[in-house]
Parts: C-alpha cells; sequence; structure tokens
C-alpha cells in the first residue's frame, strides 16, 4: 500500500520500474543516451577535431531490429515516446542487445534536422521510491522516415 512518502516498496527493493522505462506495444524499444566517444563534455560539440570524428547526431541500432522496419544504415528515423519526437540517422551496430537503441549524445539541439535534440525523449522525473534521478530509462518508438 502506497504511503505518505510514495509508493510502497516492493517486497524484494532491489529493483524498481521507472516511468517509461518498459518497453510497451507501442514504444517497444528501450533508449540509452549514452555520451558521444569524442565529445568528453559539451564544449566539445565545438570543436573543429571532435565534430569531424562524430559527423551527426545518429542512434544506433541492431540489425536484426532494423531489418523488419525497413531501417538501413544511413536512413532518416524518428525516434518518439509520450515526451515528443526526434530525428536523426541510423546506424546499424550487432554489438547491441536487441531492442535497445543507442543516441551517443550531448548534440546541440540544432544539430538535429527539426531543432529538437535527444533529451527531448528523457525526463527528470523523479524516481522511485524517494527522487533521485533515472538515468537511461526510456521508451522510445522507432520509424524510417521517407527518404
Amino acid at each position: 500500500k502506497d504511503g505518505p512518502r510514495g509508493p510502497a516498496l516492493p517486497p524484494l527493493p532491489d529493483h524498481w520500474e521507472a516511468p517509461l522505462m518498459s518497453a510497451t506495444e507501442a514504444h517497444p524499444f528501450r533508449l540509452a543516451t549514452s555520451p558521444a566517444r569524442n565529445f568528453l563534455n559539451s564544449s566539445f560539440t565545438e570543436t573543429p577535431t571532435s565534430l569531424a570524428k562524430e559527423r551527426h547526431p545518429t542512434v544506433m541500432i541492431h540489425p536484426e531490429d532494423a531489418g523488419p522496419l525497413g531501417i538501413g544504415e544511413g536512413a532518416w528515423v524518428r525516434l518518439s515516446n509520450e515526451r515528443g519526437a526526434v530525428t536523426l540517422r541510423a546506424t546499424l551496430f550487432a554489438g547491441l542487445r536487441r531492442g535497445v537503441l543507442i543516441a551517443e549524445s550531448i548534440w546541440p539541439n540544432d544539430a538535429y534536422p527539426d531543432g529538437r535534440g535527444i533529451n527531448t525523449l528523457t525526463g527528470a522525473d523523479a524516481a522511485a521510491p524517494f527522487g533521485g534521478a533515472a538515468f537511461h530509462d526510456n521508451h522510445v518508438a522507432i520509424a524510417v522516415l521517407p527518404q
């Protein structure tokens, strides 16, 4: 039963579902927004060397997840959830767990064609049981855009 400080603890409190974390029929993929390899922090998104190495925002998807959706290497895709939608290019990568998408990030909003960055899909909702951040806990849908 919920108490005055929030939801009741589960019987084994070693795991707690965060908002928008679990995959659903409408949003079957989990999204992690890990830092891009060549961006130590957001100031490196302005340096010519880092920009040349990273080129543009992408989302990594397992080839076996991409195939049935008609998503090929470099295709424009739209990621979406209840918070909004983001447009970026797909990169096929077999080193991912199926059902997981990785959008290496710290790109500024103006690096995306529609001006909305990856944080459009993430939230700052306080996680149970007592607040704190729910990092990398996002479910999304992915769809290929007409080329």
